[in-house]
């Protein structure tokens, strides 16, 4: 299969304070996925996708629940934001296939979710600006993760191993698909979430937004009922 165009080059340069303490505080979560996992990346990218399957939520039900109150509309916001979280959901229900998480794992996974969950609502309500700049740097640095998932799978230190049947429906990929497959198109995801992310930051924050970008993905088309 072709491997899905992912512009690795894509940051955002913080602009003001709002984007420096977003940048800050994604740095130091990185940080501290680093010396937690170091590079156990199979067991990284559950943690890392349990924690971004929350955001979209978020948004999406603080931006429905806003239109109704306004009456108006929601300019595809909240549909843009439901299919993120689906979408991270599938990553988390395929890496959970791969890599088994242990038990503490799974403590770890179930305190850390509540935790960001319920900050995040509460930043969301604060500065809708901030969480969404925070996602897009969330999703910089998934892409990055996934980069370095890639290198250690092509140099043999990761088991490349066959894909898993949910992933093979969801993503339409082929039956003799491996683990290198469902990177890539796990990456194309998370870069496009990244771009979306920074758009919608940008136009909360009367910055200028690049459309083509923010395109509904074009990198699966499977049925996420199928799949599931």
């Amino acid at each position: 299969m072709s491997a899905p165009m992912v512009d690795l080059s894509v940051h955002h340069t913080p602009k003001g304070v709002s984007d420096r303490i977003a940048y800050g505080f994604t740095k130091t979560l990185r940080l501290c996925a680093d010396t937690f996992f170091a590079k156990r990346y199979g067991h990284r990218a559950i943690v890392l996708e349990t924690v971004a399957a929350v955001p979209g939520m978020v948004g999406a039900t603080i931006n429905h629940l806003k239109c109704l109150r306004r009456m108006c509309d929601d300019k595809g916001w909240i549909r843009t934001l439901m299919d993120e979280a689906e979408n991270e959901r599938m990553h988390l229900m395929t890496f959970v296939e791969v890599a088994k998480p242990t038990l503490f794992e799974r403590l770890v996974i179930l305190g850390v979710q509540w935790v960001f969950y319920l900050a995040f609502f509460a930043l969301y309500l604060v500065s809708s600006k901030t969480a969404h700049r925070i996602v897009g740097y969330f999703e910089e640095e998934a892409v990055y993760s996934y980069t370095l998932y890639l290198k250690e799978i092509d140099e043999g230190r990761s088991a490349n191993v066959p894909a898993p049947e949910i992933a093979k429906r969801y993503w339409n990929l082929p039956a003799d698909a491996m683990l290198r497959d469902v990177v890539l198109v796990v990456r194309a995801d998370e870069a496009h979430h990244r771009d979306v992310n920074h758009g919608f930051a940008n136009e909360l924050g009367g910055l200028p937004v690049d459309v083509a970008r923010i395109a509904p993905s074009p990198v699966h088309e499977g049925d996420i009922r199928k799949a599931a």
